[in-house]
C-alpha cells in the first residue's frame, strides 16, 4: 500500500495568529495596511486577482496564509522590465509563478494561431496582459528583480512542460520549461501537498537545490544523479520496447537444448543450480514495490526525441504508463549535458483535506483595484461549485489527466452545501440559481476502484474506455443526494448543471438521469460525444454513438415525462488526429439528419503532452506499443484540409458553402451539392432560399420551437443516406 502522507494540516503554522486578509496584498499599500514590513511568498500570476478557489493564485495563497506565510500577489505585471516584479519587495522565501488558469499560448491564440481579441481572465475581457510562455517570462523576470531568490513554477503550464513536448505554435519540440525558465524547482498537478512541504522547509533553513525528495516536483540535476546509492535506473525501453519486438519464449516448449550450447563458454560444466525460495504473494508484492520506489525510469534525450518522431511517441507512451502515483516511477530526461528529474507524482488529497482547501476565507470577489470592471471568467463561474477534482476518462486530447490525474478527489456534502450558502448570502447579484456542480466532469463525484490495492497497481490510461471497467464503482447515489440537498437549501431556487456531463458513466443510473432531466436541466444540456465516426473516436477514447443514444432515450423520456421541453447540445472537435474526409463528411450529414446547426465548434488544439498531440506530431499512435511499423495516425494538418473539416461542422453556415463546396467535389462527392432537401450545401449562394429558405447575408437559425435553445429536432424527410467507405 502507499504510505499516507502527512495532513495538510498536520503542519505548525509558520506564523502563529496570523488573520487572514480581506484579500491578499497586491500593493505595498495593503501591506502597511497589513502591518507587514515584508512577504514570505510572492505569487506571480498571468490572471486577474480573484480570491475564489477556482482561481490558482487565490487558492495557493489562501492555503499558504492558513499556514501562517504572508501572501503577496503580482498579477499580470508588465514583463518588459522587471520594475513590476519589485512591486511587494523581496519575497523572505521565494516567488511563486504561474500562468494562470490556463496555459498562455492556449489563452492567447486560437487552434488556427491566429491571436485572440479578448481574454477572460482579465479585466474587461482586454488582450495582451500577459506574454507568450507567461511562465517563462515571469520566472526570469524575477530573478532579475531578486537575484538569487527561490523561483518555484507551477500551474498547468508548468505541469503540461515539464519534459521535453511538441509545440504547436512554433511546430518545434521544445525543451523542459525548467532548461528556459532557470526556475530552481517546478511544482506539477494540484500542488498542495508540495507547496506546503516547501515553504515549511524553506522556512526551516533547507536550501531550495537540496530539497529532492517531494513528490509532485521536478528539476535539473547534473547528469547521472541520484537521491541515493541505492537508487538503479531502468532505460524506457525496458518499460515500453520501441521497434520490433520479439516474441516472449514459451516456457512449456518440449524442444530438445543444443548440445553445444550446454555448460559454459570455455566447455566446463554448468554449476548447480540453486533451490528458489517460494515467496508469498505479500512477499512479492513488497518487493517488487520496494524496487519501484528506487527506481527512476529514464526517458529518450531531448536531443532525440527532437529529431525522432518514433522515440517522441515511446517517450510519450511511457510518461503516461508512469502517471498512477500508486506505482509511478520517477522519470528522467538529459537535456544537454544535464537531466530533468520527475519525481513520482502526487497523492491526491483525502477528501478532509478538500474541505480544507476549500473551506479557507475567501473573499469570493475580484480584488477591488479592478473597480466595476468586468472579468468574463468571474462572470462564468461566481454562482458555480465545484465538487470534485480528477477525471478518469482519459481523453487523449485533454490535459485534465495530465494535470489533475485520474484518481477522482471529491469535497464532502456539508463542505458543498456550506459554499452554497456562502453564495446565496455573500455573492453580489445572486438571484437563486446555482449554475453548476461540477468540475472536470459533471457525474464522476466520489466515484472510485473499488479495491484500493487494484487502484494503486492499475496502468490502464482509462477507466471507461474501450468499456467500462468491471473494478469501477459507478454509483451516482451520493450525486443523486448532494443534488436533492443542495435544492432543499432555503433561498436557492434553481440548481444547473453546467459541466460536462459523462453520459457513458450516466445510462448505468436511470435514477440519475431522471433527477438531472426533472430538476437540473435550464433548457439545454451539453455532451460531449465528440465524433460520430468510430475511427476518431478511437483515437479519442471516446464511447461510440450506441451510449449517446441511449442516454439520449432516457433523457428525452424523463423530460417528457417532467413536462419539459429540454434539448441535448452536443459538442464535436474537427480534425482530430485520425479523421479523415469521410469521417468529417459523415458526422456532417448525421448533423443534418439530426438537424442540428452549431454556433460554436472546435478545431483540435494540439496542447503540450497530451496524447493526441503526441498522434499530431509523430502519426503514430502512443495507446499502443510505438515501433517504425506500427499503425500510422493519419492526421488533419495543412491550414485547408483543417478549414474544411470545421467547415463541415457548420454546414448551415453560407460563410463555409464555397470551402464545402471545393472539399466535396475533390472527394468526388458531387452529388451532396444541390438545392434539394437531400443535399449538404447549395449549387451557388443564390440556390440558399431554395434549401434552407435562406440568403447568404442571413444568419442561419434553428426551427422557431428550440431557437433559444441552438438545437433543433429532426425534421421528417431530412434523412440523407450517407455513404461509408468499405
Amino acid at each position: 500500500m502507499t504510505p499516507t502522507p502527512a495532513n495538510l494540516r498536520s503542519y505548525p503554522p509558520h506564523r502563529e495568529g496570523l488573520k487572514p486578509a480581506p484579500f491578499l496584498p497586491m500593493s505595498r499599500a495593503e501591506m502597511d495596511k497589513l502591518g507587514w514590513d515584508s512577504c514570505d511568498i510572492i505569487i506571480i500570476t498571468g490572471d486577474a486577482y480573484i480570491d475564489h478557489p477556482s482561481f490558482g493564485m487565490a487558492l495557493i495563497g489562501r492555503v499558504l496564509e492558513s499556514q501562517g506565510f504572508r501572501v503577496g500577489i503580482i498579477s499580470q505585471p508588465d514583463w518588459h522590465s522587471a520594475d513590476a516584479f519589485r512591486a511587494l519587495g523581496k519575497p523572505n522565501l521565494y516567488f511563486g509563478v504561474t500562468a494562470g488558469n490556463m496555459d498562455s499560448m492556449i489563452n492567447r491564440y486560437t487552434a488556427d494561431r491566429k491571436i485572440r481579441s479578448d481574454d477572460a481572465y482579465t479585466a474587461g475581457g482586454e488582450p495582451n496582459k500577459r506574454p507568450d510562455r507567461a511562465v517563462t517570462v515571469y520566472a526570469q523576470r524575477a530573478r532579475e528583480a531578486y537575484p538569487g531568490t527561490p523561483i518555484v513554477i507551477g500551474s498547468i503550464e508548468a505541469s503540461l512542460r515539464r519534459i521535453a513536448h511538441y509545440d504547436y505554435w512554433s511546430d518545434t519540440v521544445r525543451r523542459s520549461v525548467l532548461t528556459d525558465s532557470k526556475a530552481d524547482i517546478l511544482l506539477f498537478g494540484n500542488a498542495e501537498r508540495a507547496l506546503l512541504e516547501l515553504s515549511h522547509r524553506l522556512a526551516a533553513g533547507e536550501s531550495v537545490k537540496a530539497i529532492r525528495d517531494m513528490r509532485g516536483t521536478a528539476f535539473m540535476v547534473s547528469r547521472g544523479w541520484k537521491p541515493a546509492e541505492d537508487w538503479r535506473e531502468v532505460d524506457s525501453t525496458r518499460v515500453d520496447t520501441p521497434g520490433k519486438v520479439e516474441p516472449h519464449p514459451d516456457p512449456y516448449e518440449m524442444k530438445e537444448k543444443d548440445p553445444e550450447a550446454c555448460g559454459t563458454k570455455d566447455g566446463s560444466p554448468e554449476p548447480a543450480v540453486k533451490p528458489i525460495r517460494l515467496m508469498s504473494r505479500e512477499e512479492r508484492l513488497a518487493q517488487q514495490k520496494e524496487i519501484r520506489e528506487k527506481s527512476v525510469v529514464r526517458l529518450p534525450a531531448f536531443e532525440v526525441v527532437k529529431e525522432d518522431p518514433i522515440s517522441y511517441a515511446h517517450a510519450s507512451r511511457v510518461f503516461h504508463l508512469e502517471s498512477n502515483p500508486g506505482n509511478a516511477r520517477a522519470m528522467v530526461q538529459a537535456h544537454a549535458d544535464r537531466d530533468v528529474w520527475l519525481n513520482a507524482p502526487p497523492l491526491p488529497l483525502a477528501m478532509d483535506e478538500m474541505d480544507y482547501v476549500f473551506d479557507l476565507p475567501y473573499a469570493r470577489a475580484p480584488h477591488p483595484a479592478y473597480g466595476k470592471a468586468k472579468i468574463p471568467a468571474w462572470d462564468m463561474i461566481r454562482f458555480s461549485v465545484n465538487i470534485m477534482r480528477g477525471c478518469f476518462g482519459g481523453c487523449t486530447f485533454c490535459s485534465i489527466t495530465e494535470h489533475e490525474g485520474r484518481i477522482i478527489q471529491s469535497r464532502s456534502e456539508s463542505s458543498i452545501l456550506r459554499e452554497i450558502e456562502l453564495i446565496r448570502d455573500k455573492t453580489k447579484g445572486f438571484t437563486g440559481t446555482i449554475s453548476d456542480l461540477g468540475g472536470p466532469t459533471a457525474n464522476m463525484y466520489r466515484m472510485a476502484c473499488k479495491e484500493k490495492s487494484i487502484e494503486e497497481s492499475c496502468r490502464r490510461l482509462s477507466c471507461v474506455y474501450p468499456t467500462i471497467c468491471s473494478n469501477l464503482n459507478t454509483d451516482h447515489s451520493k450525486l443523486i443526494q448532494l443534488y436533492r440537498r443542495a435544492r432543499d437549501i432555503p433561498g436557492v431556487k434553481k440548481i444547473l448543471i453546467g459541466s460536462g456531463l459523462r453520459y457513458d458513466l450516466a445510462v448505468r443510473s436511470p435514477e440519475y438521469v431522471k433527477e438531472l432531466a426533472t430538476h437540473h436541466v435550464g433548457g439545454l444540456l451539453k455532451i460531449a460525444p465528440e465524433h460520430s465516426e468510430d475511427g476518431p473516436l478511437s483515437k479519442m477514447m471516446k464511447p461510440g454513438m450506441g451510449s449517446y443514444y441511449r442516454f439520449k432515450e432516457l433523457f428525452d423520456k424523463y423530460s417528457k415525462e417532467a413536462g419539459k421541453e429540454q434539448y441535448l447540445i452536443p459538442y464535436f472537435i474537427a480534425a482530430h488526429p485520425g479523421t479523415t474526409d469521410d469521417d468529417m463528411l459523415n458526422l456532417a450529414l448525421w448533423l443534418k439528419e439530426n438537424d442540428f446547426r452549431l454556433d460554436q465548434v472546435q478545431t483540435f488544439l494540439p496542447t503540450p503532452m497530451a496524447m493526441a498531440t503526441t498522434m499530431y506530431h509523430t502519426r503514430k499512435n502512443p495507446l499502443r506499443k510505438i515501433s517504425k511499423d506500427s499503425e500510422t495516425v493519419e492526421t488533419p494538418r495543412v491550414g485547408k484540409i483543417r478549414k474544411f473539416h470545421k467547415a463541415l461542422l457548420r454546414y448551415h453556415d453560407p460563410e463555409n458553402w464555397e470551402s464545402i463546396r471545393e472539399g466535396l467535389k475533390r472527394m468526388g462527392r458531387s452529388e451532396l451539392i444541390g438545392n434539394g432537401p437531400q443535399h449538404l450545401v447549395p449549387r451557388s449562394d443564390a440556390g440558399a432560399s431554395r434549401v434552407r429558405g435562406m440568403t447568404k447575408n442571413e444568419t442561419p437559425t434553428v426551427n422557431r420551437i428550440a431557437k433559444k435553445f441552438g438545437q433543433n429536432k429532426p425534421r421528417p424527410g431530412a434523412a440523407i443516406v450517407r455513404k461509408r467507405q468499405p
